[in-house]
């Protein structure tokens, strides 16, 4: 199918979902809301411009591009596929995300990966306070510094931070570089734009696994 071009407007999301596959270019979407959202098809999908909350959300099978930054909740419960936002974006990105790639090149808000159930995030800035909160599965990698309480209550997703963690929330811990550990942060970097980054430069983080059983012997 051929390159087209769509004007935001309040019909965009409904062409899109009418295609099958093909390149999609979407201009001037002013800081809509939900552009590209709920996409279900292999499409190649580019939004030249800002955009506002949960752009791309629940994604399947598309690969989406936006040049330009992000409000709240891009990629917001993504099931698979891949949203790359060049620019910044707000709070909790990649919230509750099930799979796929998000890769945001520059620094996202407080609360990324919050309750990330399996998705692939890379930051390539830095990340604000209770980021990957009751992340269950997953991977985040940060190529900057992270904000307070990260990782609070965490299960079993991995963090790999290459900067300054303010704070570590409850239950989370920083943890070994294995070889395996090593190898999976090379790809998820290469994949992510970022062949450069040595491995050893970045410190993993995940569960003590202290908070998965009642204590008889605590107040509650």
């Amino acid at each position: 199918m051929d390159t087209l071009t769509y004007a935001m407007a309040s019909g965009v999301n409904r062409a899109l979902h009418r295609l099958e596959t093909g390149t999609v270019t979407i201009t001037a979407p002013n800081g809509k809301h939900s552009v590209a959202a709920g996409l279900r098809t292999p499409l190649a999908v580019t939004i030249d411009g800002h955009c506002g909350y949960y752009a791309a959300g629940m994604n399947q099978l598309a690969d989406v591009v936006i040049n330009g930054n992000a409000g709240v909740g891009v990629a917001e419960n993504m099931m698979s596929g891949s949203v790359r936002v060049n620019g910044n974006a707000s709070q909790s990105a990649g919230a509750t995300a099930h799979g796929g790639l998000l890769v945001i090149t520059g620094d996202a808000a407080a609360r990324c990966g919050i309750s990330m159930k399996g998705v692939d995030i890379v930051v390539g800035g830095s990340i604000g306070h209770m980021s990957a909160f009751m992340a269950q599965a997953g991977r985040l990698v940060v190529r900057g510094d992270a904000g307070e309480a990260l990782g609070d209550s965490i299960y079993e997703a991995r963090l790999y931070v290459r900067g300054k963690v303010s704070s570590l929330g409850a239950d989370c811990i920083a943890k070994d570089m294995r070889p395996e550990h090593h190898a999976e942060l090379r790809e998820l970097l290469d994949r992510a734009g970022w062949p450069d980054d040595d491995t050893a430069d970045y410190t993993r983080y995940g569960s003590a696994r202290q908070l998965y059983h009642f204590q008889a012997g605590n107040d509650y």
